[in-house]
């Protein structure tokens, strides 16, 4: 996607194209196939949903030819994880390959012990204070309420009074795979009227796919996962350059 003379300007394949992906079942296929994906072009060339797709069903709102309805049940289907992952830009990740996003974005620490090591900030830890608990046994418990990001906004004190930059935090948490997107409801007025943007559910991944699977890259370094995920792309662009690559995937990680 470009801005050409002060219009916004998808590229893609015509519908008739043999590689072209045509149904929300294909697109599943594809990133599974692949591994993971960013939803819009980037630098490096051939390696998003847009490119892959017909530009003339783009924000159509019909939702089997547009990829932008296709996002919304993908997210809620669950079959692979959907989110901000991408140079904080949205993207899908196949389950395959969540477990090394989560091992390398989060350095191996799971939440509470990002926080208690003074790696995360208190807007962050007021946000995933909603997403995750603890019982009474002292076990880590990960909530699956369904709750709007703008009703999360409110209870988590983001405001013209209160904390700034809701988006940025929320994104950031995504970037770290502390959350994924699950779900897009429209919202309804006094008359039960859907009205306005869909707008996001989010979740923990642990919620919705299982801690075991989440963490099972913990046991190697957040640099060796990095290099699982630099190498992969590579392997599939190899005329990419590599800041390029580093620049959808983040760098690489000290130690």
């Amino acid at each position: 996607m470009s801005v050409e003379n002060g219009v916004w300007v998808m590229h893609g394949v015509d519908w008739k194209h043999p590689e072209c992906i045509h149904t929300v079942e294909e697109l599943e296929d594809y990133v599974n196939e692949v591994g993971f994906l960013p939803l819009f072009g980037n630098d490096v060339a051939g390696f998003s949903v847009e490119e892959w797709t017909d530009p003339k069903y783009w924000w159509t709102g019909n939702e089997s030819r547009d990829p932008w309805e296709w996002r919304e049940t993908i997210a809620r289907r669950g079959k692979v994880a959907y989110g901000k992952f991408f140079d904080k830009k949205a993207g899908f990740i196949s389950l395959e390959w969540l477990p090394y996003f989560a091992n390398y974005r989060r350095s191996g620490y799971d939440f509470d012990a990002r926080w208690e090591d003074g790696l995360a900030n208190r807007r962050e830890k007021t946000i995933m204070d909603v997403y995750v608990s603890e019982n009474e046994d002292g076990d880590t418990v990960y909530s699956t309420e369904r709750i709007l990001s703008t009703e999360l906004k409110k209870q988590c004190g983001f405001g013209k009074e209160g904390s700034k930059n809701f988006p940025g935090i929320i994104t950031g948490l995504q970037m770290q795979t502390y959350l994924v997107i699950t779900d897009f409801v429209r919202r309804k007025n006094k008359k039960g009227d859907e009205y306005g943007m869909a707008v996001s559910i989010m979740l923990c991944p642990e919620a919705v796919w299982g801690r075991d699977l989440v963490t099972k890259a913990y046991g190697e370094s957040p640099a060796e996962s990095w290099q699982r995920l630099f190498d992969h792309v590579k392997e599939m662009y190899e005329e990419a350059d590599d800041s390029a690559i580093i620049k959808l995937i983040g760098k690489k990680p000290v130690g």
